[in-house]
């Protein structure tokens, strides 16, 4: 089994946002379905070498290192099922893309973009505001550009 830290810079990732806090036992369960569907993921018979972690029990990401395995359009769609069994086993919006995470005072948020907006506008949030810019899709990227200032994300574009 891979582990976030096993996986190059390069390993391609997908970011999904739950619409709230997991609770410790979801984690557990979530967990633990994931390292299910990993052990029997493969790409045209190749196993994928692949992790799935739960960063601050809000959001679900799907690693695959595509230098081993490259991931295809079929084992793609079977992680979107995964996902899809997730979001309706847990109550969660997990292919919602219109929630947006956002630090306040240290504290992650969730909310609609457009209530964002309003937050932006009654100056609740600024430019520098860090969001998640859960479009990010490498390791790489992930590290550095995952938490960002609103100004330097795509939030800023959709609120302009």
């Amino acid at each position: 089994m891979y582990s976030y830290r096993d996986l190059p810079e390069t390993a391609r990732i997908w970011i999904y946002q739950c619409n709230r806090e997991l609770s410790a036992e979801e984690v557990k369960a979530i967990n633990e379905k994931s390292e299910e569907f990993i052990l029997d993921w493969s790409a045209h018979g190749a196993k994928l070498a692949a992790a799935i972690e739960i960063f601050y029990n809000l959001f679900v990401v799907v690693m695959v290192d595509e230098e081993k395995a490259e991931a295809s359009g079929c084992s793609i769609d079977k992680s979107f099922q995964f996902i899809k069994e997730l979001t309706d086993t847990h109550d969660l919006a997990l292919l919602d893309r219109m929630n947006v995470a956002y630090r306040d005072n240290n504290k992650i948020q969730i909310c609609r973009i457009d209530e964002f907006e309003g937050l932006l506008h009654r100056g609740e949030v600024s430019e520098d505001t860090i969001v998640f810019n859960n479009l990010v899709d490498t390791k790489k990227d992930f590290d550095s550009k995952w938490e960002v200032l609103l100004k330097d994300s795509w939030h800023r574009k959709l609120i302009d």
